[in-house]
């Protein structure tokens, strides 16, 4: 199950969609999502995940806790704020930034790091990929 929860004003489009393009990234995994909540709220709310739970007092546009190891039950929080600064910093469309935020998480859950260079290489080269995946599902 996949819920999408809401601590900001902000609409998702197209759940359905969304939801069958992540549930097919877990099959390519060989995972299952049996539980995820997306919640997007605003850069306080995210801060304050932050600084409780990762020690870090700086904004980000995504914290994901899993609570399996074997199978998909995480959070994933969303900066709605970080989301749309990040949209215009990189000069990407708001729809785009959103799906790689949601697949990043995704893929935090699935076990993958994003700490080293390399590991960010592998990180953004299954993104891509997953990203492009969603217009085959539509």
């Amino acid at each position: 199950m996949i819920l999408y929860l809401f601590e900001t004003n902000f609409k998702l489009k197209n759940k359905r969609l969304i939801s069958r393009w992540i549930k097919t990234i877990a099959k390519k995994e060989g995972k299952k999502v049996n539980y995820l909540n997306y919640i997007f709220c605003n850069d306080q709310y995210i801060l304050k995940l932050n600084l409780k739970f990762l020690k870090h007092d700086n904004y980000t546009d995504v914290i994901t806790f899993g609570y399996s190891s074997k199978k998909i039950y995480g959070d994933s929080f969303i900066s709605v704020e970080r989301l749309v600064e990040n949209s215009f910093l990189c000069k990407q469309d708001i729809k785009i930034e959103l799906r790689r935020v949601l697949v990043h998480s995704l893929l935090h859950l699935f076990g993958y790091k994003d700490k080293t260079k390399s590991q960010k290489r592998i990180m953004r080269r299954k993104e891509n990929f997953y990203l492009n995946l969603i217009n085959i599902i539509k």
